[in-house]
């Protein structure tokens, strides 16, 4: 059974910079896309960031031009670079798999900007 591990969460000024990892364990035959998603409190979960097989990234707006999706195969990991850092990204930040026939989900790393 696949699992994601996911690190690299804590607590940063604002301004500061964190990068999450997102490593799968157990046998995965094929990755499709990779994501990263946050939710805050109070809100519903929204993708950041999306890579595809072929490199293709897509980011939200709001994180445009700060955050960087990449991916390692070899490692079947997929990272999350976050620069310029806002209070308004304090979130569970999850990433998430698309394997052949279903999602696979990290279980969520806590990221706290403070002002």
């Amino acid at each position: 059974q696949v699992q994601l591990v996911e690190s690299g969460g804590g607590l940063v000024q604002a301004g500061g910079s964190l990068r999450l990892s997102c490593a799968a364990s157990g046998s995965i035959f094929s990755i499709n896309g990779m994501g990263w998603f946050r939710q805050a409190p109070g809100k519903q979960r929204e993708l950041v960031a999306y890579i595809t097989s072929g490199g293709t990234t897509t980011y939200a707006d709001s994180v445009k031009g700060r955050f960087t999706i990449s991916r390692d195969n070899a490692k079947s990991t997929v990272y999350l670079q976050m620069s310029g850092l806002k209070p308004e990204d304090t979130a569970v930040y999850y990433c998430r798999f698309n394997v052949p026939g279903t999602f696979v989900w990290g279980q969520g790393t806590q990221v706290t900007v403070s002002s």
